[in-house]
């Protein structure tokens, strides 16, 4: 079905968009239509064309670089002449000189706590709504319903062994975080604890206790009533964590939205979670449920004064980068307009229907995905400059977070940091797309060790210091996120119990999880580790040199066997594969995907980038054939099409590889795979899945 258009300001918006916007996001904002849409075409003619321009020198970049590995096929890099290159090329920049951030009115959350983050596809109303409410979760049930303990529930009913496995790990994890004067948890009688801090206990709810420790709370729920708690000595019936802190809602690498249908329903959800009335209904477990947003939390300070929490995560917006662009806005020529200006227009004009129930400082909280260099981010700097003129907000209300997963970006970190430094309220390590961009980069140096080495080469423990260093360096802490990237495995909750400390032991303040359930128990983590003090111990580290984090991960001379070739592309093959029919034939950009091993994780588009990336190198290399690939993703579709089993709007792809978009895709993405910009995904997976929705316009597709 063809898109329909209204002209506004000489701009051409799909009807549904226009009417989105005039009827439902600029009411109540005191912006009078006809002046958005003047103001909105002026900052599409100003900034578009820089937008291209931008783009063009990613491409002028990546060519030069091309040659200078192509010159020197089979050699060692040199990292004196490479780097000198690198500058001479404008690829890497000065250092700025030394300078602290200076942004203002940053929510707490932000600034000055340390706790989960949860990422959620913003096109999915319910998983949005269960990850704005992961403020507060239960520890008995994290616990309970998951591998997080040895062994599982037996029967359908109540366990009351696995219940009491639960009590004793949460009692022994109050015994570290909130200890009694004397003695243990496990043998508090109930009243009025006697704590060896009692500074640490700041509230009560009726008969609930609220604690604190490394600034997050602890709610005791006392009731002896309770299945749980009637059997408990101080009648405790659960022990309730403050967990997901913050929540990024994701227009970008877990949806897929290739239209204005689906970009207004994006931004419809923004408007709900802003307005605090989205709501969702379904059914579970046969009956109706409608999930909405949770209130607020009221407690009683010891002195008797009253006091509130907020009972939802601080929410961020994911905007799109900027390279895609978007057919729900055509600009005076008839080109479509670049994705990342919408999102900053639309999402921020949204923001302004938050009354405080999000930012209590009054900010709107941008991240800003997939800039390469200082120059993108400072263009991003002036489009929210030009964004908040244009809305009437007062400079730098719209804060950015940079992520820092572009190789281009992190060797050049501190002149990213400093061309948004009043703005700036996160930074964050990516390892699957900084990975991704590190072999298109470098596509051209040889070979890249298997995808399973890469997280033990040198560059990767670089890169992941220099985030916390050099984000240290430029005044942060207590102003800014430093965050570490995402647990992909929501199943294994035992290993990310104790893997995923690591996470606060660098000095990150937030870190990112996969479900509100993994926010909860990674929550303890920030009760095991003082983060701000860890801090104080890494600003004598001094930063990391360019030297480690430029270390191209090439396996020049080595053969690998025919079966470790083999395996590496069914590997990589299942990956794509697995992710890409989901994605193409459903419209599913997040999702729990089982890998080759049937391990379920959650992947996005970073996934695809990084597995593709690696196929069409070791094409390029000759590592392996073109013959191979194919029969490896031939393989492959008849192993995700048995996994993908007792899905009823699965459209297998094993033998009916030509007329499977899905299976076209992912094709394409191998083959076709060093010329794609950057490496990435978008263009690929936009054309297929908008061939896919052309071919079934309904909700099959």
């Amino acid at each position: 079905m063809a898109e329909r258009y209204e002209d506004r300001a000489g701009l051409k918006v799909a009807a549904a968009l226009a009417a989105f916007v005039e009827e439902r996001a600029l009411p109540g904002t005191g912006i009078d239509a006809a002046a958005f849409w003047r103001g909105t075409a002026d900052i599409f003619a100003t900034f578009a064309p820089e937008n291209a321009r931008l783009l063009a020198v990613r491409d002028a970049l990546q060519a030069k670089i091309d040659v200078w590995h192509d010159d020197r096929a089979g050699k060692p890099i040199d990292q004196r002449d490479y780097q000198a290159f690198l500058r001479e090329i404008g690829y890497l920049v000065a250092e700025p000189a030394p300078f602290a951030i200076g942004s203002q009115n940053v929510d707490a959350e932000i600034a000055t706590s340390a706790g989960p983050q949860l990422v959620v596809p913003i096109l999915n109303a319910r998983f949005l709504l269960n990850a704005a409410n992961a403020r507060w979760g239960s520890l008995y049930d994290a616990l309970y319903g998951t591998d997080a303990l040895p062994g599982a529930p037996a029967g359908k009913g109540y366990d009351a062994t696995r219940g009491a496995q639960v009590i004793a790990w949460a009692k022994a994890f109050l015994d570290r975080s909130v200890p009694l004067a004397q003695g243990s948890w496990r043998d508090w009688q109930g009243g009025e604890p006697t704590l060896a801090d009692p500074a640490q206990l700041i509230g009560r709810a009726g008969d609930n206790l609220l604690l604190r420790h490394n600034g997050l709370h602890i709610e005791l729920v006392i009731d002896r009533h309770h299945p749980i708690g009637r059997d408990d000595p101080a009648g405790l019936a659960d022990v309730v964590l403050e967990s997901a802190l913050t929540t990024i809602a994701d227009l970008e690498d877990s949806i897929a939205a290739v239209d204005a249908a689906d970009k207004v329903a994006a931004y419809a959800n923004w408007l709900g979670l802003m307005k605090g009335d989205l709501t969702e209904t379904f059914e579970k477990n046969g009956a109706r449920m409608t999930r909405r947003l949770n209130p607020d939390r009221d407690y009683v300070a010891p002195d008797g004064t009253a006091f509130t929490l907020p009972g939802r995560s601080l929410m961020f917006v994911r905007n799109v980068g900027h390279l895609m662009t978007t057919p729900a806005v055509l600009l005076a020529e008839g080109s479509e307009a670049p994705e990342g200006i919408l999102d900053a227009i639309v999402t921020s004009l949204i923001a302004m229907h938050d009354k405080g129930t999000n930012s209590r400082a009054g900010s709107i909280y941008i991240v800003k995905p997939k800039m390469h260099g200082p120059e993108e981010v400072a263009f991003t700097d002036r489009l929210f400059d030009a964004v908040e003129d244009l809305l009437g907000l007062a400079r730098h209300t719209i804060k950015v977070g940079v992520m820092d997963e572009e190789r281009r970006t992190s060797a050049n970190l501190a002149a990213c940091i400093h061309a948004v430094k009043d703005r700036i309220v996160f930074i964050n390590t990516g390892f699957l797309d900084r990975t991704g961009d590190e072999m298109h980069t470098s596509m051209r140096a040889g070979p890249m060790i298997r995808k399973g080495e890469m997280k033990n080469a040198g560059w990767i423990k670089a890169y992941e210091d220099r985030n916390v260093q050099i984000g240290l360096a430029c005044g942060l802490s207590g102003k800014a996120q430093i965050g570490k990237g995402m647990w992909a495995a929501p199943d294994r909750m035992a290993d990310m119990l104790e893997q995923k400390v690591a996470h606060p032991m660098t000095g990150a303040n937030t870190a990112w999880v996969p479900s509100p359930t993994a926010a909860t128990l990674h929550a303890t983590h920030y009760h095991d580790v003082d983060v701000f003090a860890r801090r104080e111990a890494r600003r004598a580290e001094g930063v990391t040199g360019l030297d480690a984090l430029l270390d191209v991960p090439v396996a020049i001379g080595r053969n690998w066997q025919p079966d470790e070739v083999r395996e590496e592309l069914d590997n990589n093959a299942q990956g794509i594969l697995g992710y890409v029919v989901r994605w193409v034939d459903q419209g599913v950009g997040c999702s729990k995907v089982p890998d080759i091993h049937d391990v379920g994780l959650m992947e996005d588009r970073a996934t695809l980038r990084i597995s593709s990336q690696h196929m069409a190198n070791w094409l390029r290399h000759g590592v392996a054939t073109a013959d191979e690939a194919d029969a490896a993703l031939r393989r492959m579709a008849a192993k995700v099409d048995a996994q993908n089993a007792g899905d009823a709007l699965y459209e297998p792809m094993a033998g009916r590889e030509a007329e499977s978009l899905a299976f076209q895709a992912a094709r394409a993405l191998v083959f076709e795979g060093e010329a794609q910009p950057s490496g990435y995904t978008e263009p690929l997976l936009h054309r297929f899945r908008a061939q896919k929705k052309a071919a079934f316009p309904s909700p099959r597709a």
